[in-house]
């Protein structure tokens, strides 16, 4: 039997104990503090942030050109509206194609070293890449990209100006959409308010269910820190055949990544496959456990002390997380 790491124990106890002693509407400051927004986005050394590189990522996220069939872009499927996600369980990809999996949130990913559902890229950079190039995706290529952007004099002052020695280059143009995408963080929230101290920002309902949340639920043994998620993967017992990570690793089958919670509530159907249409049901699929069987095993546990109040608790908790302001605008693109 290997060794406990009683630091992975740290969320459950502290949970306990604000639920059982403190009571759950007055969760200890230092629980609280365990959510608390990082001070500064990390960016790789060798692709440091630089305002101009943003915002030119920015415009390519936006811009349908990056498709072979130039009618959809990055935002059509992680679009900003409803959570950098799409409001389906499966988005439509080229040749209105259904795509395999729900869309996967682009946000708040600037500290993970996993991507997809399962992981199977290991930076933004590649992340970039692979919907672009896919034939079910997007269906283009960097050539045909690269093409376009060349045939317009206001790409290439941008991408000179954004990278001085270098210029408009497939590598290039990788770099710029991934320092965009490090840079989106989600809004201000409520829960933010109420972990600074503002004990009127959420409501005793919500109090409680993070209290339960982090507690009984154990829900922050995976959906940890300030962007609520581990980054890592676990099985969630979800009975449709797809194997995860385990395309890649025989030991990971079944295995999907774990989704941070920041404006959940925007970003419905949910799960891997979109088969959860409302935060109640992803509850209550937690509650049971998950669909656990042979051939979609779970790593879950039922909690049948849950009553239909914590799960209700729970979900006004979850919706705490929503920005204020979460609305995002379109950049204005060049035209020749």
């Amino acid at each position: 039997m290997g060794n406990l790491d009683v630091r992975s124990l740290r969320p459950l106890l502290l949970g306990l104990f604000c639920f059982f002693l403190l009571g759950a509407a007055a969760p200890s400051v230092d629980l609280r503090t365990s959510f608390s927004r990082p001070a500064r986005i990390p960016f790789p050394d060798e692709s440091p942030y630089s305002p101009q590189k943003a915002a030119l990522g920015k415009m390519l996220f936006f811009d349908a050109r990056l498709s072979g069939t130039q009618n959809f872009s990055c935002a059509t499927c992680h679009n900003p509206s409803f959570g950098w996600e799409t409001p389906a369980e499966r988005a439509i990809g080229a040749q209105g194609h259904e795509l395999d999996r729900h869309t996967p949130t682009i946000e708040n990913l600037a500290e993970s070293e996993h991507f997809f559902w399962d992981g199977r890229v290991a930076t933004l950079e590649q992340q970039a890449l692979g919907p672009i190039t896919h034939p079910q995706e997007m269906n283009s290529s960097m050539k045909q990209v690269l093409g376009r952007l060349n045939a317009l004099s206001g790409y290439r002052r941008y991408f000179e100006i954004a990278f001085p020695q270098e210029g408009l280059t497939g590598d290039n143009v990788l770099a710029a959409l991934a320092t965009y995408q490090r840079t989106l963080r989600s809004g201000w929230s409520p829960f933010d308010d109420w972990i600074e101290g503002d004990e009127d920002a959420i409501s005793p309902s919500a109090k409680r269910g993070f209290a339960i949340f982090t507690g009984v639920a154990q829900c922050s043994s995976c959906h940890m820190g300030w962007a609520f998620t581990d980054h890592e993967f676990h099985r969630v017992g979800i009975l449709n055949g797809d194997i995860g990570r385990g395309f890649l690793d025989a030991d990971m089958e079944y295995r999907f990544k774990t989704p941070g919670l920041r404006n959940i509530a925007l970003r419905p159907p949910y799960m891997h496959d979109g088969s959860l249409t409302s935060l109640r049901n992803v509850v209550d699929h937690y509650r049971r456990g998950g669909s656990s069987s042979q051939s979609a095993p779970s790593d879950l546990h039922a909690l049948e002390t849950l009553t239909d109040g914590d799960a209700y608790d729970l979900v006004e908790f979850l919706e705490t997380l929503t920005a204020y302001e979460p609305h995002v605008s379109a950049p204005a693109l060049p035209v020749d």
